[in-house]
Parts: C-alpha cells; structure tokens; sequence
C-alpha cells in the first residue's frame, strides 16, 4: 500500500488538529524551569493514564478486511491489518506532535477511513499515471515547507535566560510606564440646528469656519493646561465648544507603556513627570497628555513578553531568509500584472503595530 500517499492525504485532512478550537489544547503559560518550546503538562487524565499501560508492541487498531494482498480465495482465511501503539504514536509525532489525548480517537478514525479508501483506490488503480504522480511531488513539496516552518519554530524557541536578559537591558524604554492623562480635542464642530437649508458653498463654510475654531480652541486648551487647570474640566469645555453633547471621555489612561499608544503619540513616554506635551494631531482631532509617575517594569514581569518578541522576531528572520534565498520571475504575459491576494485587506487598528484610536464620538 502506497503509505507515502497516505501521509500526504493526512497532512490536508488534519488541518483541523492545528486550528480548531474544539481539538486544539487550551494556552498555558509556560511553569518556570520548563523548557521553553514546552508548555507544562496537566495532570493526565483517567484516559491517558490507562493509555500509558499499554504495551508499545500491543495492537491498538485491527482492520478486518485490510491487507496489502487479500487471498483470492475468500474462504482462505482471513485478512487483517493490525497497528501497534508504537507505530500509530510514531505517526502522530510525523504529522501532529502533542495531539490531546481526547482528540486521538478521531485521528484514528480518520486515518483508518483513509487507509481503507487508498486501499481501494490502489485496487482500482489510481495510483498510477502521470497526473497522480504530479499530485504526489506536490505533497512532497508541502510537506517539506511544513518540516521547515515546524523546524525554523523549534529552533526560534531555543531562548536562553541569557538572551531574555540581554534583551531587556538594551530595549528598557519598551517596558517603562507612565501614568498618562490625555485630552482629546475634536476637529469638527458640530453645526448647530438649522431649520434652514443650507447651500454647498455654505455648508463647505461652515464646516471650515468650524475647523479653525476648534484649531484654536485646541491651543487654548493646552495652554491651560500647563497654567495648571483641571484637565476633566478642560475635557467637557472642549466637547462643549464642539457642540459634542455626548459625555466627554475620561482623561485618566491609567498607566501606559509605549506600545499601547499610536505611533506618532508614543514620543510623550520622553517627557518628565509633570510634563505637558505639546499639541498633537491626527486626522480625529487634537490631543493633550500630561505625564504622571514612571516606572520600569522589572524583568520577571515581561519575562514572557520578551521571550514571545524574540521567538517571533527570530522566525521572521528565517523565514525572510528562506523565501529570498532565490528571486522568481513572472512572464506577466501569460500571468498578468502581480495584484494583492483576493480579500486581502489593509491591517486594521488594534493589529500588532497598530493601536486602536480613540472612539469616535457622536453627538
């Protein structure tokens, strides 16, 4: 029987082991002194217990009926094929490393359908000709990029107390934070209530007139707050002037490391305690931040954090490295100009890299 086939097949079909949610073990949080591309093993249960007392040798699996050359003569005897626990083990490890006990069964379910199937299709000849063997060099090829995705991840989780350490010393600024209070000024005055219908040119008036008020405003706003007003009350006077009557946000952030906040706002993490920033805007309005206490947070606190950045930077690396090692060239006469994938979507606000702005406000 063409086992090689049959590994190929599994590979497609048990996609669900790695990304369903019913199958797939829930996160933990790596135990100390754990190795690091391992999570803490649960306690086993009733189930993986009596699994473990079988014999490696032992047949787990008996197909009646499945053999790779059945008896002509039916009367003959009969026909079987047997899987131990050491071989059925052996081939989750190739396919899918730490399957959940309680998902084993359906593996096993699939594959025995799977061995059945080929069997017949290796009966009616299918494995035979040139489109299925164009069929199996392009398992190979998955396969193959599969083992060194799974290989450039095992050796990114290689990462010592040394590297998380190293790391921390010289990106510091990463994990300092600071008590932050921010006002958010709109650009756009809400017009008042007209029972009047206005033209275009004079809505476009409006609406700039609108604009340049709140542009002052904004810069009013900053300067008393570094006089020393309270910033709440500069909060609802800034709505207020907006004609916003929605209740204004809360000032208070809370504390705040730099990579919670937008880009081009990140540089208020420089400011001293007590600072406020200049004015800053983006397209939704003006923003104010005054900086209160800072802190850096200890290294037995991000510990995690750094080790999750510095497996992903190092896989990113390998993988950038892997893929540009040749240089493919497209005849775009035949192939047509290189377009973006079908669905594909700018990366949205909230996405690593990405912080979410603040919500918008309506009237």
């Amino acid at each position: 029987m063409n086992r090689y086939g049959l590994v190929c097949l599994l590979f497609g079909a048990l996609t669900w082991g790695q990304a369903s949610p019913s199958s797939a073990p829930p996160a933990q949080k790596p135990a100390a002194g754990a190795p690091n591309n391992m999570a803490p093993s649960a306690a086993p249960t009733a189930q993986e217990d009596a699994a473990s007392k079988v014999a490696p040798d032992a047949a787990i699996i008996t197909i009646e009926g499945l053999c790779d050359n059945p008896p002509a003569d039916k009367t003959a005897g009969s026909c079987s094929t047997t899987i131990t626990r050491d071989q059925f083990e052996k081939l989750l490890q190739s396919i899918q490393p730490n399957l959940p006990a309680r998902a084993r069964r359906q593996f096993a379910n699939r594959y025995v359908n799977a061995l059945i199937m080929s069997q017949k299709a290796h009966e009616m000849g299918l494995d035979q000709g040139p489109k299925f063997d164009e069929r199996m060099k392009l398992a190979r090829i998955q396969i193959l990029s599969q083992a060194l995705s799974q290989a450039i991840q095992e050796k990114a989780a290689q990462i010592s107390d040394q590297d998380i350490q190293d790391y921390y010393e010289k990106s510091k600024a990463e994990f300092e934070e600071a008590s932050l209070k921010r006002i958010y000024i709109p650009k756009v005055q809400q017009p008042p209530a007209s029972k009047v219908k206005l033209s275009a040119a004079e809505q476009d008036k409006r609406a700039k007139a609108g604009e340049a008020a709140m542009k002052a405003e904004s810069a009013k706003i900053r300067a008393r707050a570094v006089a020393g007003e309270d910033l709440t009350k500069l909060q609802a006077e800034a709505f207020l002037v907006a004609g916003i009557k929605a209740k204004s946000p809360t000032v208070d952030m809370g504390k705040v490391r730099r990579s919670s906040l937008p880009p081009d706002q990140a540089s208020v993490m420089d400011l001293k305690t007590g600072a406020i920033s200049e004015l800053i805007s983006d397209q939704s309005g003006y923003y104010v931040y005054k900086v209160g206490a800072k802190d850096t947070l200890a290294l037995d606190k991000v510990q995690e954090e750094i080790r999750g950045s510095l497996r992903a930077q190092r896989m990113q690396a390998d993988m950038q490295a892997a893929e540009h090692s040749a240089t493919p060239k497209f005849d775009e006469t035949y192939f047509g100009p290189d377009l973006p994938p079908r669905g594909m979507m700018p990366m949205p606000p909230g996405a690593p890299g990405r912080p979410m702005p603040p919500p918008p406000v309506h009237p």
